[in-house]
């Protein structure tokens, strides 16, 4: 593990950007698409101060600006460029509906959002950018563009060469808030988590002085997923362009024919995603697609034994990292050369841990964490511009954990364990069980309220002859006891939210609205 200098961090988003350029220089690729036209670190900053420049003229200092765009090289610029003259990029979810969306703006005191009539058109989103349209603003890329005037352009172009002396003129600080995020509210109502720069800054060089020789100054790294999720904010695109690699942004990580085919024409070397992707990924394939791909990162959810053995044959290794949006996102991670399945990997340079225990749980504790990657805070609801921030530093997790030996494994979350009968019981372990049982299905666990025991718990499967005495009989082979085993089976398909997590909000929507049944 390399040497961790936290000084390094002390830095916006834009400055470590333009180390990255006279680092690695200006001709080096930066980033690429799914359009295949690359663009080099040089245009980056180029098309980041030019569009950057007409946004501000736009908006007010210290402005958050809604982005709704898709993984594509112009989220990237919008993003630097926005940092570049002090505005605050607040990245929507598409995939979460209106209600959600109209949500996250109020909280957030949004009143512009960028957008792109291209992207809109071909999302099929007009009736939800004309519902969050009322009462702000909608910037459209295309008319942007289209009114900057050759003065712009050059005015661009002398300012690529003075590059810091303009940014110093937003007076922006590192501590200052580089992007606002929504959690995806998987276990609930979504919050604002406001990152600042020295955060993002930090997480992706952590990464790097975690990975060392690992990560190499010629890896592409392949990033289908959102920009407006951490982990693909942070290590898709950030941790492979602030440390002088090549990001390539693919706008949907739902295309499993498409993606391996664009793996193979950009020849990535390092993949993101989650699970569920991951076997989509892998099934469609043909035989050389992701031959060149050394390892998967995947994080969000944990690594089924079966994805492993997909992506096996194509002699890629999967390592497994863990993360939280408050965490920018990174906490821990597996390495190629020190990869240990069923962990998480180790912690990362920088970070302090401590468990706390928990009534009930005997194995493990409740993880808090503290370090430059930690967020400033969470928007407060009741007090617009205010932020919640982490007391002391630490965050809550709401993750339990072990650690042995410096390695991680998650053992659940929080609210993830159901009080049946006065005792814990682990929804993740019962899924684990599940998937031990029938490997080539996605199961979901979840606790929904009984009137004699208090808790109940659901298996939602998509087995479709999923039978409870065969779970029951490999549940006891296990030594599990039987208070551990599903007391009802519900075929269905799986909640998924756009990340890619499971949905555990739907799920137990989806199990009360059938309790009747059950």
């Amino acid at each position: 593990m390399a040497e961790f200098d936290i000084a390094r961090t002390r830095k916006t988003l834009f400055e470590a950007l333009l180390d990255a350029r006279d680092r690695f220089g200006r001709n080096k690729v930066a980033l690429e698409d799914l359009e295949r036209q690359p663009i080099t670190f040089g245009r980056l900053v180029l098309g980041s101060l030019v569009l950057g420049r007409k946004l501000a003229s736009l908006t007010k200092e210290r402005e958050p600006i809604g982005v709704l765009l898709p993984n594509v090289q112009a989220i990237a610029v919008t993003l630097f460029g926005l940092n570049a003259f002090g505005r605050v990029p607040a990245f929507l979810n598409f995939t979460a509906g209106l209600k959600n969306l109209k949500a996250a703006c109020e909280l957030a005191g949004i009143d512009t959002i960028v957008t792109s009539r291209r992207f809109i058109e071909q999302g099929k989103l007009d009736d939800l950018i004309e519902a969050l349209g009322e009462g702000r603003r909608i910037l459209w890329l295309e008319d942007v563009r289209a009114e900057l005037t050759s003065l712009d352009k050059l005015r661009g172009l002398v300012d690529s060469w003075m590059a810091r002396r303009v940014h110093a003129g937003a007076k922006v600080q590192p501590d200052d808030p580089a992007v606002l995020l929504f959690t995806s509210g998987s276990e609930g109502v979504p919050k604002g988590v406001v990152l600042s720069n020295a955060n993002l800054v930090a997480n992706a060089y952590q990464v790097k002085a975690l990975a060392g020789d690992v990560l190499k100054d010629d890896d592409v790294f392949f990033d289908p997923l959102p920009i407006f999720h951490s982990f693909g904010l942070t290590a898709g695109l950030l941790t492979a362009v602030l440390n002088g690699m090549k990001s390539v942004l693919y706008p949907s990580p739902l295309h499993y024919r498409q993606i391996p085919k664009l793996v193979a024409g950009t020849r990535a070397t390092v993949m993101l995603a989650t699970d569920t992707f991951l076997q989509g990924y892998a099934r469609a394939a043909g035989e050389n697609d992701l031959a060149s791909v050394r390892f998967v990162i995947a994080g969000a959810e944990r690594v089924k034994d079966e994805t492993r053995r997909l992506w096996d044959r194509h002699g890629t290794v999967i390592v497994e990292g863990y993360g939280a949006t408050e965490c920018s996102p990174v906490i821990a991670c597996n390495l190629p050369d020190d990869n240990h399945p069923g962990t998480v990997g180790h912690v990362l340079p920088g970070i302090q841990w401590r468990l706390e225990p928990v009534e009930g749980i005997h194995e493990g504790g409740r993880l808090h964490v503290r370090g430059p990657n930690v967020m400033k805070g969470y928007l407060d609801p009741a007090a617009p511009g205010g932020i919640r921030s982490p007391v002391d530093g630490w965050h809550d997790t709401g993750d339990i954990v072990t650690i042995d030996d410096g390695l991680v494994t998650i053992r659940g979350r929080a609210k993830r364990f159901a009080k049946i009968a006065g005792e814990m019981v682990s929804l993740a372990a019962i899924e684990a069980t599940a998937q031990s049982l029938w490997p080539d299905n996605s199961h979901v666990v979840v606790a929904i309220p009984d009137p004699r025991k208090g808790e109940q718990i659901v298996l939602i499967t998509d087995k479709p002859d999923a039978d409870r005495d065969v779970l029951m009989a490999h549940a006891k082979d296990h030594g599990f006891p039987e208070l551990w085993v599903p007391r009802s089976i519900l075929v269905s398909s799986i909640p998924v939210l756009g990340s890619g997590k499971t949905d555990y909000s739907a799920a137990i929507d989806l199990a009360k609205r059938l309790q009747p049944m059950l």
